[in-house]
């Protein structure tokens, strides 16, 4: 079979559910603890560039790097060592639609960084066990984030897999995969219906 062949693709992509479902199976399943203790600040100051994940460090608050990361045709501020993305267009994985991006203050919000994996869902599943360092590096790592459409991030707010999806089906898959490999660096645990659902989504991978 040539190389780069749809077969090729297809047994990547086998071999990709198969590693996730393992991953799954290493996740501890247990109820959601109370949500009791939680807010925004107990994973770092916002977009803080004083982490240990990768681009940390790096000069850049970590809301620019993800825009400079899934944004193309972008432009910078000048003098910030193009750190500061003025405006890029976004090809959503969420919903499938073009979005322009401008940076300004009625502007900047229709596209917005999602923890694919919500602060609030890892609070009430392992992260309050966490250290404040570890909590910090959760909030600002590169696996858990991706730059999406506004209003769409807003309907997800805190869900995990069980209550809510991305609309474009297409995407579901690589959604539920990222929010595995987060939840298991981070040694998180899924509720039952978290895990079914998760599970049904891999099914049809």
């Amino acid at each position: 079979m040539p190389t780069g062949s749809a077969g090729d693709s297809g047994s990547a992509q086998a071999d990709g559910v198969a590693a996730t479902l393992a991953a799954l199976e290493t996740i501890p399943v247990k109820g959601r603890a109370p949500k009791t203790g939680y807010s925004r600040d107990q994973f770092g100051p916002s977009w803080t560039d004083d982490v240990t994940v990768a681009g940390g460090r790096n000069g850049c608050d970590t809301r620019n790097d993800i825009l400079a990361r899934d944004l193309v045709d972008t432009t910078v501020k000048p003098g910030t060592r193009n750190c500061i993305v003025l405006t890029g267009t976004l090809h959503d994985p969420y919903t499938g639609k073009s979005i322009a991006f401008t940076r300004g203050s009625g502007t900047s919000s229709a596209v917005q960084i999602d923890h694919v994996v919500a602060l609030s869902d890892a609070w009430q599943k392992g992260a309050q066990q966490l250290d404040e360092s570890t909590r910090r590096d959760f909030a600002n790592d590169p696996r858990n984030l991706l730059a999406v459409d506004g209003p769409t991030n807003a309907q997800k707010s805190d869900g995990d897999a069980a209550t809510w999806l991305p609309p474009a089906k297409p995407y579901r898959c690589t959604y539920v995969s990222k929010q595995v490999e987060v939840k298991a660096a981070y040694r998180l645990w899924v509720t039952q219906a978290e895990k079914d659902a998760i599970t049904r989504v891999l099914s049809s991978c």
